[in-house]
C-alpha cells in the first residue's frame, strides 16, 4: 500500500512510522496516488491568525465574535473542547470556557493571509474553487506531469508551506469528487489529510449520517427523518422517482449522493455571486433588541467582508426562519451598489420590519448580491435621507481608525445589545 510521510514527503509502502524522518504523521491508501479531486479547509482560521499574530494566545482558548452579548464567531480548538461552539451567544460560551480570550474579528488581516493560500494553491492548479476565505477545492488532475509528484504529495507539501511560511495549518481531504473530498477534510481535523477511494465509497458512506450532507439543515433533516430517512443507507433504500416525487430537485441530488456520486466540475475564478451571514440561535426568540443586535453585526461583517474583497452589491436581502422552520426570505434592489454597514442594516432592518411580528425565530440571515467593484458603490447619496452621507464618512474614518488601533477602537452602541 503506498504511503506518504506528512512531515518530509517521503513516499514510501506502509508502515507506521516515516522511513526517513520516524514521523508517525503517515497517510496511506491504496488509491492514494490516483484520486485528484481535493478540499482544503483551514483549521479555526480566524482563531489561528489572532494566535500567530499574538503568541501570548498560543496555549490560551480564544473566541472570535462580539461583546458579552454578542455571539461566537468562532473558537480555537483549545475552546471548542470545552463545548464552545460558533453561533453560540457569547455569554453561554463564557460560562463554558471563562478564562477565555475573547476578540472582535479583523477580516482585513483574514483576507490577506486568504490572498496569500490562495497563490499557494495556484502554483499547484489553476483549477481552484474557493468557498470562502479558509476553504477551497482544487482539481490536481494532470498535475503529476507538470510537477513530477502525485497529487496527494503536492497537497501534503501545500499545508506544509502554510504552517511554514503563514503559520497557519490546514486539513486535507482527497477523493475522486468534490463532495467526498470536503467530506474527507472534516474527518481528521485538525491537521488532518483524509483520503476516499472509489473502491470504498459506498461502504464508508452507507452508515454514516445524511446531515453529512452539505446543505442539509435542520427543516431538510426533519423531512428526511418523516421519512425515515437517517443515513445514507436509508437513502439507498429508495429509488429516484421516489425521492424526487418526495423532496423534488434535492431528491435527485440525494440519489446521486447516497451511491458517492457527484459530476459537479471544480470552476476556477468563478465570480463571487454574493456575500451573507447568518447565525442559528441556540433558543428562538423574538425579543427585539436582541435581533436588532445580531442584524447589524451580521451586515457589519458583511461590509467587512465586501471592503477585503473591493465589491458591493445592488441587492440586499433578509432571511428569517421560524421556530417551525418555514423560512421568509425578502429582498430589494437599491438604486446603486453599496458596501457600506449602515447603509446594508438600514435596508436589512426595513425588510424586518416588514415582516412583522412574526417570530420567534430561530435563525436570522443578512447579506448583498449582483456584486460589482466597490469603485462604482455608494456614489448618488440618497435624496430621502440627508445625513446619509454624513454617515458613511464617520464609517469610513472608523473604518480608518480600526484598521490602525484594532477592531476594538470604536465599537457602536447597537453591537452591543
Amino acid at each position: 500500500m503506498p504511503a506518504l510521510c506528512r512531515d518530509c514527503l517521503t513516499e514510501f509502502p506502509a508502515g507506521k512510522r516515516c522511513p526517513t524522518c520516524r514521523s508517525p504523521r503517515i497517510v496511506a491508501h491504496e488509491e492514494l496516488w490516483d484520486l485528484t479531486i481535493a478540499h482544503m479547509d483551514c483549521d479555526a482560521f480566524y482563531a489561528s491568525v489572532e494566535k500567530r499574530d499574538n503568541p501570548a494566545l498560543a496555549d490560551k482558548p480564544v473566541i472570535i465574535g462580539g461583546g458579552h452579548r454578542g455571539v461566537v464567531s468562532t473558537a480555537c480548538y483549545v475552546a471548542r473542547i470545552r463545548g464552545v461552539r460558533s453561533a453560540m451567544p457569547m455569554f453561554k460560551a463564557l460560562e463554558l470556557c471563562p478564562d477565555a480570550v475573547v476578540l472582535r474579528p479583523r477580516m482585513e488581516a483574514y483576507a490577506e493571509v486568504s490572498r496569500a493560500i490562495r497563490a499557494m494553491m495556484e502554483e499547484l492548479t489553476p483549477a481552484v474553487e474557493p468557498l470562502s476565505l479558509d476553504e477551497a477545492f482544487l482539481d490536481l488532475t494532470g498535475t503529476r506531469r507538470l510537477h513530477g509528484k502525485p497529487p496527494a504529495v503536492l497537497l501534503a507539501g501545500l499545508v506544509r508551506r502554510m504552517k511554514a511560511e503563514l503559520g497557519i495549518t490546514g486539513s486535507i481531504g482527497l477523493s475522486h469528487n468534490k463532495f467526498l473530498a470536503k467530506v474527507a477534510s472534516d474527518l481528521d481535523k485538525p491537521r488532518g489529510f483524509a483520503v476516499i477511494g472509489r473502491a470504498e465509497t459506498t461502504e464508508f458512506l452507507r452508515p454514516r449520517p445524511v446531515r453529512l450532507i452539505w446543505g442539509i439543515g435542520p427543516a431538510a433533516q426533519e423531512a428526511l427523518d418523516r421519512a425515515g430517512i437517517r443515513t445514507f443507507d436509508d437513502l439507498l433504500r429508495w429509488d429516484e422517482r421516489d425521492l424526487t416525487a418526495r423532496f423534488g430537485g434535492m431528491g435527485a441530488r440525494l440519489y446521486q449522493l447516497a451511491r458517492g456520486q457527484d459530476g459537479r466540475r471544480i470552476t476556477a475564478h468563478a465570480p463571487m455571486k454574493s456575500i451573507s451571514n447568518e447565525t442559528t440561535f441556540n433558543e428562538d426568540t423574538s425579543n427585539p433588541d436582541l435581533l436588532d443586535g445580531h442584524l447589524w453585526r451580521m451586515c457589519e461583517k458583511v461590509a467587512d467582508r465586501a471592503k477585503a474583497k473591493g465589491l458591493a452589491g445592488r441587492v440586499v436581502t433578509l432571511k428569517l426562519k421560524r421556530a417551525d422552520f418555514s423560512l421568509i426570505s425578502r429582498r430589494i434592489s437599491l438604486r446603486d451598489a453599496t458596501q457600506m454597514a449602515d447603509r446594508i442594516y438600514r435596508t436589512a432592518r426595513g425588510l424586518f420590519d416588514q415582516v412583522g411580528d412574526a417570530g420567534p425565530y430561530r435563525l436570522l440571515g443578512a447579506g448583498i448580491s449582483d456584486l460589482v467593484d466597490a469603485g462604482t458603490a455608494d456614489r448618488s447619496g440618497d435624496l430621502l435621507d440627508p445625513e446619509a452621507a454624513r454617515r458613511d464618512r464617520a464609517e469610513r474614518a472608523t473604518d480608518a481608525i480600526r484598521a490602525r488601533f484594532g477592531p476594538d477602537a470604536i465599537i457602536k452602541g447597537r453591537a452591543l445589545r
